[in-house]
């Protein structure tokens, strides 16, 4: 049994789990910032217990340290128990609730070894490394929002009308964090101003594709099926049952693993690369977010015109690009529990069932966390597999592969409790079609402009083909999420898995 694999399914799971207690219960590593957080954490204490352990092997991986500054593992050390004990201590301290399942995995770890001192000394080296990774990052910011003051401004993100008290998810999480690995503070070129034709070309985009189902009818361009399809399939947004997309992308790289045979030794540098990306591509796309602090379409379609919205311009018509009513398909409440409402004095016969609704991502949209994840992790994994650096094509490394989401296994349900059927998705052009289809699907949900994923030629084909340019101070990256995440991949597999390398705040 390969023990990153077997752990890092035991991260997933608890990401899943983290998402899905019902209410009042809050989630310990709430939102794709804080969720991407715990799982670098937790694989980069399983890397560096895993280099630790294995020095003392008779053909040693050649890895170097994460953490400074670790003593050596016991003679003798199990490899095996100390990347138990490494993941088993860190899921512990992020997820408390949750304890008994660590407990159950590691029983379950098939830890053996006819000397059960290499055992213990495993099982210390790996607990001392769980306690010093946690340390490192102790001073590490949350995702609340306690002092943050939105802007009324036009152009600037308020919350889904549809959900007007969702409030704003880690404003000061990305601008106040410091980098787990990344050694520059990559920013991204602004997105088109209100009114330039790169911008009008997005919203009448999403106008269409994006349209909630039962207002179709008013749009053009409407989404097509197999749009539909994609939008749900790269979600993972209303978590209950699945988690967030740090867990999706995981799936992926574990597919591409295991049809690769890697080797334990492999596998605990590929996903450490993965997870410290997405890590950090957490901590600068939501630095970019609060800086550019760009509407979403729900709001910037409904107030199109200046005559709508808290600053509007007293006007007489409106712009035949504003919809006032308009709703998008939104970000799936998967598995939503229906809420009961049951009126005062009213006998049980008579109680209301509100559907929960889907909804708008409660943090500015440019640039899209989703497309920064999704790039960071899977072209981590492209450069770990020998994909060049600066490759912007399709690659083979999802042939003969398929995945079923979460969002579509024939199991989880809508919003509306029906279930999803399941859909097996292949990918010809590998990794790299997911990146782009992972950065568009947001258009699909009507949650995002395309711009917040990638620029576009006139034809709405996709342009990622800049490079970043590193004579700015600090360097850019281009446009939207897509272009944020590949160089926060190709920094890190450049520059190895450094502790002290990590840039921190400006």
């Amino acid at each position: 049994m390969d023990p990153i694999l077997y752990w890092n399914d035991v991260a997933l799971e608890a990401n899943r789990r983290d998402f899905s207690r019902p209410a009042p219960h809050q989630p310990e590593q709430g939102g794709p910032t804080l969720s991407s957080r715990a799982l670098a954490i937790v694989h980069l204490a399983m890397y560096d217990a895993f280099v630790g352990a294995d020095k003392l092997a008779a053909v040693p991986s050649g890895l170097s340290h994460y953490l400074p500054g670790l003593p050596a593992a016991g003679p003798g050390a199990s490899v095996d128990a100390a990347i138990a004990a490494a993941a088993h201590g860190t899921l512990s301290a992020l997820f408390p609730s949750q304890k008994d399942l660590f407990e159950q995995k590691h029983a379950e770890a098939g830890l053996a070894d006819p000397d059960p001192t290499k055992l213990m000394k495993g099982h210390d080296f790996g607990h001392l490394v769980a306690q010093r990774m946690l340390a490192a990052r102790k001073d590490d910011p949350g995702a609340g929002g306690n002092g943050y003051a939105p802007s009324m401004a036009r152009g600037a993100h308020r919350p889904d009308p549809d959900n007007p008290e969702q409030g704003y998810h880690a404003p000061f999480y990305g601008e106040r964090s410091t980098c787990f690995v990344t050694k520059k503070r990559y920013v991204l070129a602004p997105p088109p101003a209100l009114g330039d034709q790169a911008y009008l070309a997005a919203l009448r985009e999403v106008r269409g594709k994006g349209i909630a189902p039962e207002l179709e009818g008013t749009a053009a361009g409407r989404r097509l099926p197999l749009e539909t399809l994609i939008g749900l399939y790269w979600a993972y947004d209303g978590a209950n049952g699945i988690g967030t997309p740090p867990r999706l992308y995981n799936q992926i790289v574990r597919e591409v693993a295991k049809s690769k045979a890697n080797s334990p030794a492999k596998n605990a540098e590929l996903f450490a690369l993965v997870n410290a990306a997405m890590g950090d591509a957490g901590i600068l796309a939501w630095e970019q977010k609060y800086r550019y602090n760009l509407w979403r379409p729900v709001v910037g379609i409904r107030e199109h015109d200046p005559s709508m919205g808290p600053t509007g311009m007293a006007s007489n018509a409106i712009n035949a690009d504003t919809d006032p009513l308009w709703l998008p398909l939104g970000a799936p409440s998967t598995n939503a529990v229906t809420q009961v409402e049951l009126p005062t004095g009213y006998p049980t016969g008579h109680a209301s069932h509100r559907v929960v609704k889907n909804f708008t991502p409660p943090f500015p949209a440019y640039p899209s966390g989703h497309a920064t994840f999704g790039a960071a992790a899977l072209h981590a994994a492209r450069l770990h597999f020998g994909i060049a650096s600066g490759n912007r094509s399709q690659d083979p490394l999802f042939a003969n592969l398929s995945l079923v989401s979460d969002e579509l296994n024939g199991v989880n349900s809508d919003n509306r409790d029906t279930v999803r059927p399941r859909h097996v998705r292949n990918f010809p052009q590998g990794l790299w079609q997911m990146i782009e289809e992972n950065g568009r699907s947001r258009v699909y949900l009507g949650v995002h402009w395309v711009f917040d994923a990638f620029a576009v030629n006139g034809t709405n084909q996709t342009v990622l083909g800049q490079a970043v340019n590193l004579a700015a101070s600090p360097p850019v990256a281009g446009v939207g999420g897509v272009p944020l995440g590949l160089a926060i991949a190709e920094d890190i597999v450049a520059n190895g898995l450094k502790s002290g390398q990590g840039v921190g705040p400006v």
